[in-house]
């Protein structure tokens, strides 16, 4: 029988020799012709995705033109829609023939209000300033007039101004207060 001997079970690594192998590095030129058709074809390729960006840059241009057009051109269409109705009321109220002042008044009565709901949905209101310090900048003074109330002051509205979303469509036309 053998025994093991854990000295004699071991390899010996210490005496193989490591070989090296070096080879000289050497240098190749790249080729002149490749290296200058590599970079024609990366040039047409920033060449052709610079003219995609141009032309999809001139597309978003001309449809945000187009959408600013269509949306100047239809921009009252939901309020002359709601118009629509009140014109139609007037007619009907013109077209009846046996029609005494009360009916007549009434149905301007109707009409009216339904005026007024149409600039209650669209957001214009009424500018009836009578007893209000004048402002310029929603009132019209065409004339002063004694009154006993501080002066510039409204003291009648003339015609009466309008306002969509804050901003002042038509200025109420006011008579102001002289003051005493």
């Amino acid at each position: 029988m053998e025994q093991n001997n854990p000295q004699t079970d071991q390899q010996d690594t210490s005496t193989t020799p490591i070989e090296e192998t070096s080879t000289p590095t050497i240098e190749i030129m790249p080729n002149p012709d490749a290296l200058l058709q590599a970079a024609e074809l990366k040039a047409q390729e920033h060449y052709d995705a610079w003219m995609y960006a141009k032309a999809e840059s001139e597309n978003i241009r001309r449809r945000a033109a187009e959408d600013v057009n269509k949306a100047q051109k239809f921009a009252v269409e939901r309020f002359s829609n709601e118009v629509l109705a009140v014109k139609d009321s007037l007619e009907a109220g013109l077209a009846v023939e046996t029609a005494s002042v009360e009916s007549f008044k009434s149905g301007m009565e109707l009409t009216l209000k339904q005026l007024t709901s149409v600039f209650e949905k669209f957001n214009i209101i009424e500018i009836n300033p009578v007893g209000e310090k004048l402002d310029p900048h929603k009132h019209q003074a065409i004339s002063m007039v004694p009154s006993e109330l501080a002066a510039n002051t409204v003291v009648s509205v003339m015609q009466k101004g309008y306002t969509l979303n804050d901003r002042v469509l038509r200025p109420a036309l006011v008579l102001v207060s002289q003051g005493q």
